[in-house]
């Protein structure tokens, strides 16, 4: 990456965060849509933070762009940083839970009611048995990591980057280049 580019992206952080939570809840909602893969209770409150990233990082660039000064990138990427390490110990729970580590919450059993949508209706009127989508049981798994093991992964990766824009160093080492 070329030292203008690294700068760019630093200076502008909170937005670039901002976009990548954009681009996990896209490719979360995409299997759902397209793989037919429903979230559980676990998968849900990891989304809700991603949309909090999302919020923090807007709020933070739209003040970055009034306010003058590296404070205000610095502490919206710490608290960015705070949100993605709260991620990534989330999905490191949800992946334990899947690897059978420690149990999960009573409302990933399976045992929970299903949502009342027209097909659930419908289903049930015929007969069938609706199920609500287990948090111990991995849908689909990727070089041995599940959803929840990526998400930990990217969520680290988030977190990390954050970190190295909170301490400036990138931000020095590219302006000196």
């Amino acid at each position: 990456m070329t030292s203008s580019v690294r700068r760019s992206v630093f200076r502008s952080w909170p937005l670039v965060a901002a976009v990548c939570a954009l681009l996990v809840l896209a490719v979360a909602h995409g299997f759902e849509i397209f793989g037919g893969l429903k979230p559980c209770h676990l998968c849900l409150q990891q989304r809700l933070v991603y949309w909090i990233a999302v919020g923090v990082g807007l709020a933070g660039w739209l003040a970055g762009r009034f306010v003058r000064g590296k404070h205000v990138i610095a502490i919206t990427s710490l608290v960015l940083a705070l949100v993605f390490l709260s991620e990534a110990g989330l999905a490191a729970y949800h992946a334990g839970v899947e690897w059978k580590f420690w149990p999960g919450p009573q409302s990933c059993s399976g045992a929970a009611t299903a949502r009342a949508d027209i097909n659930a209706i419908s289903g049930l009127l015929g007969g069938a048995r609706i199920t609500a989508p287990r948090c111990d049981v991995a849908p689909w798994r990727f070089i041995g990591l599940s959803m929840a093991g990526w998400n930990v992964a990217v969520a680290l990766v988030l977190a990390v980057l954050s970190g190295v824009v909170v301490t400036g160093r990138e931000l020095t080492r590219g302006l000196e280049a």
